[in-house]
């Protein structure tokens, strides 16, 4: 099954990206309607983080961003298979020289919340920097290696599994390669703190604050969009003043920035991860 699926996705990355959206955007409509564990997830996620929405209007989110989340997972066949030049016409970089200032010069972290595009941003900075990042390990083994394969086609970047040491990223930062980080999900209990995202206490690991401390890195966040015609990928400005006085107050500050570009397109931030689902000893969870 999982040889077909790829083949498909295959065949597919030769359409025109109008076409292959459509088509995303078709799969991920079925998802919703048959994907009840997952839309449950979704729809609780959304009550949580926006309790002033009407159900009404969260099932309109929901729809959307099952929508957008069809589509990244039938456009990763682009970025896995693609030639460069369409990959570079499909993904656009903005704001390059936050990065160019500070790369090779002083370590950097890549802070890089879960949205939906975040593929095209790995695979689109990965041609003109090289990287070290952290990914997960897939069950499915044939799944993985194609994942793995298609993330490492470009440039000399340094992936490591999540069950890996963070060791050797932090021997690559020091050396002069960003280190691209998401830690913005629920990994369990392990080096987290229960601090707000969107009012609601989450489980949030505190490793932006330590491994910024630990390697005296630079924060850089970089937002994947996910538009009509492509991608925009958005470099922002080195965060000033970080880390702070405190990790939890460093731990704060980063779930404020992540809501704050959640809620310019919250049916791209991926709802369908279960983001509250460790929880405060003693309280009952929520899915």
């Amino acid at each position: 099954m999982t040889r077909i699926v790829l083949f498909l996705m295959w065949l597919l990355h030769l359409l025109p990206l109008p076409l292959l959206a459509a088509l995303g955007r078709g799969l991920g409509r079925l998802l919703f309607r048959f994907g009840k564990r997952r839309r449950h997830i979704a729809l609780t996620n959304l009550r949580l983080c926006f309790p002033a929405m009407t159900e009404a209007e969260r099932l309109v989110l929901a729809r959307r961003h099952f929508e957008a989340f069809g589509r990244s997972f039938l456009e990763r066949g682009l970025l896995w298979w693609a030639s460069a030049a369409r990959i570079r016409k499909l993904g656009q970089l903005t704001g390059k020289e936050h990065l160019d200032a500070l790369y090779g010069k002083r370590p950097v972290i890549l802070l890089v919340p879960h949205f939906v595009g975040l593929d095209m941003a790995w695979t689109r900075m990965s041609m003109d920097y090289d990287m070290s990042g952290i990914y997960a390990n897939q069950k499915n083994l044939m799944f993985n290696a194609a994942l793995y394969k298609g993330r490492g086609r470009f440039g000399k970047s340094l992936m490591l599994s999540r069950q890996e040491s963070t060791r050797k990223g932090l021997k690559a930062m020091k050396a002069g390669m960003p280190f691209f980080y998401l830690p913005d999900m629920d990994f369990g209990e392990r080096d987290t703190i229960f601090v707000p995202f969107f009012g609601y206490p989450a489980a949030t690991i505190t490793g932006l604050s330590r491994l910024a401390r630990l390697a005296d890195a630079v924060v850089v966040p970089v937002i994947s969009h996910m538009d009509p015609d492509g991608y925009r990928i958005e470099i922002g400005p080195a965060w000033q003043n970080f880390p702070g006085e405190s990790i939890e107050g460093d731990t704060r500050q980063m779930n404020a920035y992540l809501e704050g570009e959640i809620l310019k397109m919250p049916e791209q931030y991926f709802w369908l991860h279960r983001r509250f689902k460790t929880r405060p000893p003693g309280e009952k969870g929520v899915y």
